[in-house]
């Protein structure tokens, strides 16, 4: 993993040095109007040896990320009570492990340690794990979790009562549950990295959570100063925040730009089965009042290559969400065999307009994944042969 982390690393370090920028390694702080600037944005750098120097400039973009999040009566001590970077710092397995929270960071995390032997329970406060995702295909990961031994408690509320920590193990105990682990994993979320960046010197505003607040531009309250990724709190994706960090630099510079559609953002969890999705489920595009909407299924059992990839996962599927009057993809959803790779295929028909029948009436190799969504198309333009 590290050998990875550092190979992409160094990567992008060449291409900075490449393109000719400029880095500072410091913390970067924004400074407020002054004589010599009349309006906020030049920035401080404070270097660890207590030097600092300052860098004025026309625009500014901000893009601090975010860290995992704490409850209030629950609180990382790194050792027993961990996060996400805790666990990739780790060199070593817990035996066993709670992981507190059922978004994607926490199954994405309750996948991976029990493909490595981990005992993992899984503790959601929710009425169901993945909130946002369709319905039927988190029952579905239920299901394969279920199989692989994989614990899903819902409706769980917890409380400082209820937790007891030692130095070697963590116990919870309510009425609806009694487990211990060796760790527990605290995956509720991510809070923004916008404390002392000096924003107080600035009119740029934050929202209830302490995101900041952008047009569809990325402008700030102040509009020479930007911001993206996972400082604003839109999808906190990776490919997400690349896309609002280059429309954003795009509008520095240039007249007409097209701004972020985040319907058209694929989303993607890193699971086994893996989960992607793109637009709108069918609940939504009815919260929508979009009376044409429908939804066809085509199971991964119909599509041959996903039999013979891996017969665990025939129980996968795709589910297009259509708007009939249009004859356009409001959204899809699929778990099974490589879905975060063929989502592609649907994120690029969205940004073309393209149409259902478009996408049926295109020839796909057999025998391909990819199959899946021709038969999708063709199934939602009624012209299904094998579905």
């Amino acid at each position: 993993k590290d050998e990875i982390v550092k190979q992409m690393y160094t990567g992008i370090e060449h291409l900075m040095k490449h393109n000719h920028i400029d880095i500072y390694n410091g913390n970067g702080r924004i400074l407020g109007s002054s004589i010599f600037s009349p309006r906020p944005g030049t920035i401080s750098v404070e270097y660890e040896n207590g030097e600092s120097e300052l860098i004025p400039n026309d625009y500014v973009l901000i893009a601090t990320g975010s860290q995992p999040a704490e409850l209030p009566f629950l609180k990382f001590n790194h050792k027993t009570i961990v996060s996400s970077t805790d666990l990739l710092k780790s060199k070593e397995l817990p035996n066993s492990i709670v992981i507190v929270g059922g978004g994607v960071i926490g199954i994405e995390f309750a996948s991976l340690l029990n493909d490595f032997g981990t005992d993992v329970t899984v503790i959601e406060a929710g009425e169901s794990i993945l909130p946002n995702e369709n319905k039927s295909i988190v029952s579905n990961l239920k299901d394969h979790f279920a199989k692989r031994g994989i614990k899903i408690h819902e409706n769980v509320l917890l409380s400082e009562d209820n937790i007891k920590i030692n130095n070697e193990s963590i116990e919870i105990n309510n009425n609806e549950l009694n487990v211990t682990a060796d760790k527990l994993l605290l995956a509720v979320g991510r809070k923004p990295n916008t404390s002392d960046i000096g924003l107080n010197n600035t009119k740029i505003k934050l929202d209830s959570k302490g995101f900041i607040e952008v047009n569809e531009n990325q402008q700030t309250a102040e509009q020479h100063i930007f911001a993206a990724g996972d400082c604003i709190g839109k999808l906190q994706l990776a490919h997400a925040g690349s896309k609002e960090g280059t429309a954003a630099v795009e509008f520095m510079f240039e007249d007409k730009v097209i701004p972020v559609d985040y319907n058209t953002i694929p989303r993607c969890i890193y699971s086994y089965p893996e989960i992607a999705s793109i637009g709108m489920t069918l609940d939504e595009a009815k919260k929508a009042d979009i009376k044409k909407a429908r939804v066809f299924k085509i199971p991964f059992k119909a599509i041959g290559k996903a039999v013979i990839e891996d017969a665990d996962q025939q129980d996968g599927f795709c589910e297009i969400v259509v708007d009939q009057s249009t004859d356009s993809v409001l959204g899809l959803s699929m778990i099974g065999p490589h879905v975060t790779e063929l989502i592609n295929e649907i994120a690029l028909l969205q940004f073309m307009n393209g149409s259902t029948l478009e996408l049926g009436l295109t020839t796909h190799a057999h025998p391909s994944l990819s199959e899946v969504l021709m038969e999708a198309g063709l199934k939602a333009s009624k012209r299904s042969v094998h579905a």
